[in-house]
């Protein structure tokens, strides 16, 4: 059973809504080779992750050139999350770092965070919008 809340499904089915507008009817990319993508893993202390995984999605109103901001719990691991981005550059990431509203984000969050995993960055080149 999946435990979704209605702030959790429509800000996920926003950023699909987001990304979709980015792709052309066929499918193919619109001008996607611009596009700038980021998954990483990222470890809370032990009891903490909800709490950190507010603290996170906090901080992501009106980031400019965010098209998909997506805070997932690891199936497996009750302390891991994988944050998936997807931008319209790597500068608009960058950028991103430097709002008061990231910052403030990252300060409170930085206490409860144990460790980082994998970061994998990707080209977005599509998606199918079932």
């Amino acid at each position: 059973m999946i435990d979704t809340t209605r702030r959790e499904f429509a800000g996920g089915a926003t950023a699909t809504l987001l990304l979709w507008g980015a792709i052309s009817g066929t499918g193919k990319a619109a001008e996607m080779e611009e596009l700038y993508g980021l998954i990483g893993e990222m470890k809370a202390a032990p009891g903490k992750r909800a709490e950190l995984v507010g603290y996170l999605l906090e901080g992501t109103d009106g980031m400019p050139g965010n098209l998909a901001y997506l805070v997932a719990e690891d199936a497996a691991d009750p302390d891991t999350i994988w944050i998936t981005e997807v931008w319209h550059s790597k500068a608009d990431h960058a950028n991103s770092l430097q709002l008061p509203g990231v910052q403030a984000a990252i300060a409170k969050a930085r206490p409860i965070i144990a460790g980082f995993g994998r970061q994998i960055e990707t080209r977005p080149v599509g998606m199918d919008a079932r």
